[in-house]
């Protein structure tokens, strides 16, 4: 019988081979089919974790970039008598005519109209408008903004005047006035407007004798700013002059 039966399946291996093959053919594609429906998913989950790293990543850089504004606010020495609010920028409203800012400060927090604010680098403006919890910022660079400031170590007083451009403007200098290229400004306090002494920037001369500043803030990546509160003046409550 073995010779037979090796005959046998001599004779129907060739029929079996091909009744199995579509079999084995079907087989591997759904085979196939299976490890692309398997690698589409593994697609998937990668897409969702590299969306979640991405908004960690983005939080993060946040973050750091808040906690650096802050330790910047460091640099900053106000005298001891001066009080001041850290407050957040909230929203940047300048456009070509109008350069200011908000701040998530308001008259709650001690906030008022005519405060000098800092950034960690130098003066930024002062307070134009304050609501219960939010108020607005007149930048430097602001067309409408005056500020009295002087010459580090040469006495010699102006008014630091906005152009709507980066490079405030020194206006009402003395005729004699030589200010050397470099030479630090610092707010006067000349008017009680603001403290004296706050860095503003440095001078540089441009081309007819005008000078030009600039300045220390860097007004596109305030995060966080100091609202610094005026001093009292004993002499002067309810409106009285006291003699």
């Amino acid at each position: 019988m073995e010779p037979a039966r090796v005959q046998a399946a001599q004779m129907f291996a060739p029929v079996m081979g091909s009744v199995s093959r579509p079999f084995q053919e079907i087989a591997a594609v759904a085979e196939d089919v299976a490890g692309v429906t398997n690698l589409r998913t593994e697609v998937a989950m990668l897409k969702q974790e590299n969306a979640r790293l991405r908004e960690w990543y983005q939080a993060a850089m946040m973050l750091e970039a808040e906690n650096k504004s802050l330790q910047e606010l460091l640099n900053i020495r106000l005298d001891p008598r001066h009080s001041f609010v850290t407050a957040r920028v909230v929203a940047d409203s300048g456009n070509a005519y109008v350069h200011s800012l908000l701040v998530a400060a308001g008259i709650q927090d001690g906030i008022e109209k005519g405060q000098a604010v800092l950034s960690g680098d130098g003066l930024v403006g002062r307070i134009v408008e304050a609501g219960d919890d939010v108020a607005r910022v007149l930048l430097l660079t602001d067309f409408n903004s005056r500020i009295p400031v002087m010459i580090e170590g040469s006495r010699q007083k102006a008014i630091l005047t906005g152009t709507n451009d980066e490079l405030p403007v020194l206006k009402y200098l003395p005729p004699d006035a030589n200010v050397a290229d470099g030479a630090r400004v610092v707010t006067s306090g000349h008017g009680g407007l603001f403290p004296p002494g706050l860095p503003v920037g440095t001078v540089e001369q441009i081309e007819g004798g005008e000078y030009v500043v600039k300045v220390f803030a860097n007004m596109d990546r305030v995060i966080y700013v100091r609202v610094v509160d005026r001093p009292v003046n004993p002499n002067l409550q309810s409106g009285i002059v006291r003699q």
